[in-house]
Order: C-alpha cells, then structure tokens, then sequence
C-alpha cells in the first residue's frame, strides 16, 4: 500500500480566514459565536452562531462562491489528475431559501453537481469527483475516501474541500429538534444544553508519498488510519453505547496497524448535546479504559459546521502534531463525570505524535482519522 501524506492544508472559520489565524485565536481562547444578524433569529430556540466575517453574496446570490474563493486564495496548486472529494451537506443552502421566496434561481444551481463542476474548472481538475454528504461526518469520510484511493494506488492525489454555510434553513431545523444552546455550545461541560452552529470550509491536498517527494511538495503529516460506521439506532441520535464510533475508531486503528495504546490525543466530534458528547466518552473509555488519552472540541469556539467540520478539524489537528499542542474546549467550565482530566478550557501539551479525529452525524454514522506525525528523515 502506498503511504498518505497531507501536502496543503487551508481553513477559513469565524475566527479567521487562514488556518493559522484561526489556530492563533483558537489557543488564546477565543470565540466566534455572536448574536446572529444575517436573518432574524428571535423566534428561535438560540439566536446565535459563529458565522465567517463580512461574507457577502456573490453574483449569483449564494454567500458560498465567496467562502469558497476565501478558502482557495493561496491555495498550493492542485495536480490536475487528482481526485475532487467535495464535502457539504447542504452546499448553496441560501439559494434554495431565496428561490422559496420566489427569487429566480438558475436551474441545477442548487445541486452539487453545479458546484463540482464549477470547483473542476476552478481548479483545473481533469479526475474524477464526487460530493460526500454523511451528516456532520461528511468531510472525515471524504478525508478516509481519499486516503484509501491512494493506499490502494488507484490515485496518487485527492484534493478533500468541504463547505457549509449557516443558514435560516438548517437553524430552524436545529431549533425544532430543541438542539440548539441559548448560550454559546459547551462540549463535555456538567452543564451543555445543545450545540451552537457555525459555518466554514477547509481544502485538504492528499498525495502518496512518492508523488510529494517527486514533486517537492512538503509532508505536514501522514493519514495512517480510517474507519466509518453506522449504528443504525435513531435518526438523530447515537447509540448511547458508542457502538458505531467504536467501530469505526477500532477500523481506523486496525488500518493504521497500531493499538489504542498509541494514541496520543483526540480531537473529537464534541457538539455540546448531552447524548453526543456522553456517547463519545462511552466509546472513548471502551476504546481506551483507564489509559484515554487527552482530548478536545473546537465546537465551542468555532460552533458545529456541519460538513465541514472533520475537514477544519483535521487542518488544525496538522497544527496540533506540529506543535505538540491540543487546543482549549473553549466554554469548558466543569467537565462532566468521565471527562474529569481529559478536557480542559486550557491548551494541553500531548505527545503529538498519533493524533485520532473523531466526528458522528445523524442517521447513525461515525467516522475517524489517525493522524500521525511526519518522521524527521
């Protein structure tokens, strides 16, 4: 099997428009969640969100162009045989909003065919594309499609980009579920009562080994390992037993060729919901037993993006191997029974040599990633 490595990586978030102004602000403890003001939200069970900065619509109406032009300014170029892995859940979501209000809206445009065929010209892709919509699982799955693309040689490059937009749409959604927190989301807190949403977008570049080295690309980390699963419990709800994330991890582990043990940290999917963040710690103290390793979220800073958010979090998990650090659970205030010494509201130092990232959507299903370190030659 040929090794994966991640060759680029961006991010634009509501805490910056770069990986590494998000990454800054992210480790001094900061949020992006603030009242909403792109529609009205007083109706709502929450009325507010992390949205992205002076993101305005493009000619077309949707504010996505312009996230998506943000994401790419800079971006390393892209072989043009690589594979386009699209992530989104609901990809030009306000277009559909307008045209429910009797705009005009291009025909197709609100499918993702349009956009993968705009992202194809845009980057100059000539390999075959796809959009992976799994819930809030979509861009870990994407992320795992890539990697064995490559492992099995059947690609030498696959470039994952993943998108969601906030939206008076998905935000009325969550609110009737009773899903959203009044206050800004608070992962593994004693006290969580919900999730807060955000938007973004992350582009990832995935390369085998040979072809970075050949083409002088850097090597920022390797993808080792990759697993989905899907408890098929509920439509909305995990397994409380973390049966499919379990699953899913113990895949991820089994491709990497390594043990629980070799785990140094988690990223994981933390929402702030009471069942998703109980399920994960299920799963986790089942995987690892009294040995789990330190872990986070970046939901109570970024809020939930939805299908973007295995692809944020795996940028930032690059930062995190990088620099030996995993950042605040930011709204942490009392960690919950089980997450006593495993989360804190303060940056963790860790190993930072196998970081696992874990994300869980609706419908049942569970995805993760191993992360590991690139080896000093």
């Amino acid at each position: 099997m040929s090794e994966v490595v991640i060759s680029a990586a961006a991010a634009v978030t509501g805490l910056g428009d770069t990986l590494e102004r998000t990454w800054q602000r992210l480790l001094a403890g900061q949020s992006a969640i603030a009242p909403v003001e792109r529609f009205a939200a007083g109706a709502f069970t929450s009325s507010i969100a992390a949205c992205v900065a002076q993101l305005e619509p493009a000619a077309n109406g949707s504010r996505l162009p312009s996230l998506l032009e943000r994401l790419l300014d800079g971006f390393a170029p892209v072989p043009a045989d690589s594979r386009l892995l699209l992530a989104t859940t609901k990809g030009a979501i306000d277009l559909l909003e307008a045209q429910r209000r009797g705009a005009a809206v291009a025909e197709g445009a609100l499918l993702p065919a349009a956009l993968l065929a705009d992202l194809e010209g845009r980057l100059g892709l000539s390999g075959p594309s796809c959009n992976i919509n799994a819930a809030c699982a979509s861009s870990t799955i994407a992320v795992a499609r890539g990697a064995a693309a490559i492992a099995r040689g059947s690609a030498e490059a696959a470039v994952v980009l993943c998108c969601d937009l906030l939206s008076e749409f998905v935000f009325s959604g969550f609110s009737a579920l009773r899903a959203l927190d009044p206050r800004p989301s608070r992962p593994f807190d004693r006290q969580r009562a919900g999730l807060t949403l955000g938007e973004g977008a992350a582009a990832l570049l995935l390369m085998s080994r040979e072809r970075a080295l050949r083409e002088q690309r850097p090597v920022l980390a390797r993808v080792l390992g990759w697993g989905s699963a899907n408890d098929a419990h509920h439509i909305t709800a995990p397994a409380r037993d973390g049966s499919g994330l379990i699953r899913a991890v113990r895949q991820a582990l089994a491709t990497a060729g390594v043990s629980a043990a070799a785990v140094d940290g988690i990223s994981a999917h933390g929402t702030g919901t009471v069942y998703n963040d109980l399920m994960e710690l299920t799963a986790f103290r089942t995987l690892f037993g009294e040995r789990c390793p330190p872990l986070h979220s970046v939901k109570g800073a970024l809020g939930h993006t939805l299908g973007a958010a295995g692809g944020i979090e795996v940028a930032l998990g690059l930062r995190s191997l990088a620099t030996g650090l995993l950042p605040p659970t930011v709204g942490l205030e009392q960690a919950e029974p089980g997450a006593e010494g495993l989360v804190s509201a303060d940056s963790q130092p860790f190993a930072g040599r196998l970081l696992l990232s874990t994300n869980s959507g609706f419908g049942g299903i569970n995805g993760a990633l191993l992360l590991g370190q690139e080896v000093a030659a």
